[in-house]
């Protein structure tokens, strides 16, 4: 089953940390935001691939904007 990971807040993308194909699990960092000067890693929430990356560096997303999907 597929996990959608979104934005909690509104941000700036800073980094993309994995690609697509990428195994990873919920410790791992997919991207890292940026919102008043803080950075914040975006971590999925149980283990399987990188299907999609909906975001690029520099990119600005609003609460609920779709940054990757798991499956």
């Amino acid at each position: 089953m597929a996990e959608e990971i979104r934005a909690e807040i509104v941000a700036n993308v800073a980094q993309i940390a994995v690609k697509e194909g990428d195994e990873v699990t919920h410790e791992t960092t997919v991207v890292v935001l940026e919102s008043m000067k803080m950075e914040i890693p975006v971590l999925p929430e149980g283990a399987g691939r990188i299907t999609r990356i909906a975001v690029s560096p520099g990119d600005v997303v609003q609460e609920g904007d779709l940054i990757a999907v798991v499956e």
